[in-house]
């Protein structure tokens, strides 16, 4: 069992969770109940499936809450994208975000070879 509370991942998604609400109460209206909801709960469920799988009895299981994490950590990405697309936010706002986004896919990926490894040593 591991602290999420310690983990950097954990922690820097709980930033993205943070920096996302911010950005998302600056889009329009109309976006409430479309591209609003959707990031939010994808920046959500990054930390919170890190925090839940350190509760699984086996790193195995652990393993699989991670690769939901890596899973929505992606389909932020893309909403963010769609935003930027869109125009709901500039370019710098865009590009640190981005670059957020992805040094975390980056950090859940290599936590999850290490986890995998130990498991098959």
């Amino acid at each position: 069992m591991h602290n999420f509370k310690k983990l950097n991942i954990w922690i820097d998604g709980m930033e993205i969770v943070s920096e996302t609400y911010k950005l998302t109460k600056t889009f329009p209206d109309s976006e409430k109940f479309g591209l609003v909801s959707q990031m939010n709960r994808c920046a959500v469920s990054i930390p919170s499936n890190i925090a839940e799988g350190t509760s699984k009895s086996s790193d195995k299981h652990f393993n699989k809450y991670l690769e939901d994490s890596l899973g929505s950590a992606f389909e932020l990405e893309t909403q963010l994208i769609i935003a930027y697309r869109e125009k709901y936010l500039a370019e710098e706002k865009y590009n640190i975000l981005i670059k957020k986004i992805n040094q975390l896919q980056k950090m859940i990926s290599g936590f999850k070879s290490r986890l995998s490894k130990s498991l098959d040593s």
